[in-house]
C-alpha cells in the first residue's frame, strides 16, 4: 500500500526549503503568514534575536471578519501593517510559509504593503 503524505507534510517541506534561504534580522524581519481552517496569523519575527516584534489575526478585536477567507486576509495585513509601523518597523522580507502565492496569501500581502511595508 502507499502512503501519502498529508498536504499539510508537504507544505511543511515547502516551507523549511524556503527557510533555509530567508531569515528575519532587526534591520529587516521576516512577515510569517500561517492559514488555518478557522482563521489567517501573521507575524513580524526577528529571527536573530528570537523575538516576535508584531503580529495580527483573525482572532484581534481590531479585525471585524472572523473567518478564514480573503477579506480576513486583507484585513489582517493591513493591521499587521499597521503594527509594524508603530513598531518602526519598514522592511521585511516575506515568508509566505510553504503556501503558494495566491488568494489569502496574496490578499494579505497585498494589504500590508498597501499598509506601508516594503517587501
Amino acid at each position: 500500500m502507499i502512503n501519502k503524505q498529508s498536504k499539510n507534510e508537504t507544505r511543511l517541506v515547502r516551507h523549511a526549503r524556503v527557510r533555509k534561504k530567508i531569515s528575519g534580522t532587526p534591520e529587516r524581519p521576516r512577515l510569517s503568514v500561517y492559514k488555518s481552517l478557522k482563521g489567517i496569523y501573521a507575524q513580524i519575527i526577528d529571527d536573530v534575536n528570537g523575538k516576535t516584534l508584531a503580529a495580527a489575526s483573525t482572532l484581534d478585536k481590531e479585525v471585524k471578519t472572523k473567518a478564514s477567507n480573503i477579506e480576513a486576509a486583507k484585513e489582517v495585513g493591513a493591521l499587521v501593517a499597521k503594527r509594524a509601523a508603530k513598531a518602526g518597523i519598514k522592511a521585511i522580507v516575506f515568508d509566505r510559509g510553504g503556501y503558494l502565492y495566491h488568494g489569502k496569501v496574496k490578499a494579505l500581502a497585498e494589504a500590508a504593503r498597501e499598509g506601508g511595508l516594503e517587501f
